[in-house]
Parts: structure tokens; C-alpha cells; sequence
């Protein structure tokens, strides 16, 4: 592996445990070798006044999932997922939050409703109802969470298989 590789492996391996870290999880879900045997793509925020410090982290990436929507249907979908989003804790209740997020939206093209989020913390439910007005959540079985909306008018559920 080459050296700007190594480094950004190393930086990755560094959020990653950060990340679980802050998540109260017992071992990181971002690495640099997870990303690089996945279609995961990683945003990363770099400290406009630190020199290229890495101070922000979303990973994302489409899924198989099987949700219920708000009637109870269940259907089998493939939406853009929030796999990890960590901000370092020296720069939280900055916006630096808001501006990785905002970027992700845009590259992405979905509005913040679409997406599944893994497994978020209740600081990360805050900040989606804090910016994003997102509160009603669908119950899964799974550990995934979607909003109200999440169902709505999208081309990209027309093709959803209903399952009994």
C-alpha cells in the first residue's frame, strides 16, 4: 500500500475507534481495510483551522434491508444507509456536523428522510430532529431506523416487493 494510502487507512483506523468509542460500541464499524473490501464511501471533514486535522466522519452505503412501512407492509428495499457519523468531541455544537451532513445530502441527492440510519445514538436522533425535523420513527425489527417520509413518492420505491 502506498504512503498517502497508509495514512488514510491510519486516519480511518483513528475516527473509527473514536467513533465506537463515542458510540459506547465494543469495537469500531469503520476501518480503513472495512472500507477498502466494501462500496462504502466515507466523508471525511477536515478542520478548516487545524492544519488538516480529520475532525468529522459519515460513512455510507446502499443496503438490502427489509422494513415495515407506517401501515405494517414489509417491504424489501435498497436505500442509501448512515453506516457511522462521528464529529470529534473538541469540535461538536460548531455546525461542523450540519456541513459533512449537508455535503453528504448533495453528493448523494437524497433528501434526509431517505435514508436508513444504523443503529443511531441519541445524540444523532437529536441533531436529525434538530436540523431535519425528523422524529417519527418507523419501528423495524432490524437495527436500522427510518422516518416518517421515508416511503413517500420516491421513483426509487416504485419497484418495492411487498412481503406477507
Amino acid at each position: 500500500m502506498g504512503d498517502c494510502a497508509s495514512k488514510i487507512s491510519q486516519i480511518l483506523d483513528d475516527m473509527g475507534r473514536a467513533s465506537a468509542i463515542a458510540q459506547g460500541l465494543n469495537k469500531p464499524i469503520t476501518s480503513g481495510e472495512r472500507l477498502r473490501n466494501s462500496e462504502h464511501l466515507v466523508y471525511l471533514l477536515i478542520d478548516p483551522e487545524g492544519k488538516g486535522t480529520v475532525v468529522g466522519l459519515l460513512k455510507v452505503g446502499s443496503k438490502n434491508l427489509y422494513v415495515y412501512d407506517h401501515t405494517g407492509a414489509h417491504h424489501e428495499v435498497k436505500p442509501l444507509c448512515v453506516l457511522d457519523f462521528y464529529v470529534h468531541e473538541s469540535k461538536q455544537r460548531m455546525g461542523l456536523g450540519k456541513i459533512l451532513y449537508e455535503h453528504m445530502l448533495k453528493e448523494a441527492n437524497v433528501l434526509p428522510q431517505d435514508l436508513a440510519i444504523d443503529k443511531p445514538s441519541e445524540n444523532f436522533l437529536a441533531f436529525l430532529f434538530k436540523y431535519y425535523g425528523l422524529e417519527h420513527i418507523i419501528p423495524q425489527s432490524n437495527n436500522y431506523v427510518v422516518f416518517d417520509g421515508f416511503f413517500a413518492d420516491r421513483p426509487a420505491y416504485t419497484n418495492m416487493k411487498k412481503k406477507v
